[in-house]
């Protein structure tokens, strides 16, 4: 049984539909329905880089064309999966039927600009969506540990739990003794910081992780102009003008990956976050490039340092191998 954290739609705007209809959905523009229907990754791509943007209204990267166009074939697959969905304070759950998902082409209820007018639903049945557990407690939002809260929603389409967590939202939704999970040094850890410190201002984290980022790049630039130390270092130019331009186009980026790491999937945190291995780094996808537009992608800390100064697709490659055994 896999776990999936989900939302739906723009503005959540499916959740009522989905709620009362049972079942898990996404959307599709028209545009691109076909390419998804024949199997055809690239065309997708292609196509969703000239015609779509993001919930921010920004330019998706490769990463995140790729990551949409497996979103219907995730959810069509889907059987005797676990769904959880967050509706303001309430935590809903359900399991996905082994019935065929219906496929359906319907007017858009809030069209984006760069949108078409219809697009197409992608909905497969599941079981009544609950908010209660299996032994009838209530499942709220307030109720959970807060290091919960890191996994249990998502900003993005949907996101697939790991081997751990996922093992935690099964037993959530049974009801199941959780004090295995909340007597880990680091949840222990996470309550601590939250009593005695005073929360991180969203803001200032955001804006000190993209500076952070800026600043590295250009000490890195500095440090590896072509000098023969032991052995030559390649060139690495800054490319992406003054710091303020710099620190723009990557909050442009970070939006094109709807804040996930453009390798993992995972999702980002901010400087001051819960896991600094999680927090955004920026990585050169051709490593022997420059920092310059293009060549640039926003992963997780350990991401960067796992893959160095490797092939990016070759990187990529693995990590799909390795997620294919989880």
């Amino acid at each position: 049984m896999n776990v999936y954290i989900a939302n739906f739609g723009r503005e959540n705007y499916e959740w009522p539909r989905c709620l009362a209809g049972n079942y898990v959905a996404t959307m599709q523009d028209e545009r691109l329905h076909a390419y998804w229907a024949a199997g055809d990754r690239d065309g997708y791509i292609e196509r969703t880089l000239i015609h779509l943007k993001t919930a921010k209204g920004v330019t998706p990267v490769k990463s995140t064309a790729s990551r949409w166009y497996n979103l219907g074939t995730i959810i069509m697959e889907s059987s005797g999966d676990l769904w959880i969905h967050r509706h303001e304070d309430r935590i809903w759950w359900t399991v996905t039927e082994d019935e065929e998902g219906l496929i359906d082409l319907e007017p858009d209820p809030k069209p984006a600009p760069w949108g078409s007018r219809e697009v197409y639903f992608y909905r497969k049945p599941c079981r009544p969506w609950s908010s209660i557990d299996q032994l009838g407690r209530p499942l709220r939002w307030s109720a959970v540990h807060c290091k919960a809260h890191d996994f249990l929603a998502t900003e993005a389409t949907l996101q697939k739990l790991g081997v751990d967590y996922a093992e935690y939202a099964r037993s959530l939704v049974k009801g199941d003794d959780l004090s295995e999970w909340h007597r880990r040094s680091d949840w222990i850890a996470k309550t601590e910081r939250g009593r005695r410190s005073m929360p991180v201002i969203f803001g200032d984290a955001r804006a000190k992780t993209f500076l952070q980022m800026v600043m590295r790049a250009e000490d890195t630039a500095r440090r590896a102009n072509g000098q023969i130390v032991e052995r030559r270092v390649k060139n690495k130019e800054f490319r992406l003008g003054t710091r303020m331009e710099a620190e723009r186009y990557l909050e442009e980026l970070f939006e094109a990956q709807e804040g996930l790491c453009a390798l993992s999937g995972l999702q980002l945190q901010w400087i001051g976050g819960d896991d600094p291995q999680l927090c955004c780094s920026l990585d050169r996808i051709d490593s022997d490039g420059h920092y310059e537009k293009g060549n640039l992608q926003i992963v997780c800390n350990f991401i960067n340092r796992w893959k160095s100064d490797g092939d990016n697709a070759e990187f990529s490659r693995l990590i799909a191998a390795v997620r294919e055994t989880v």
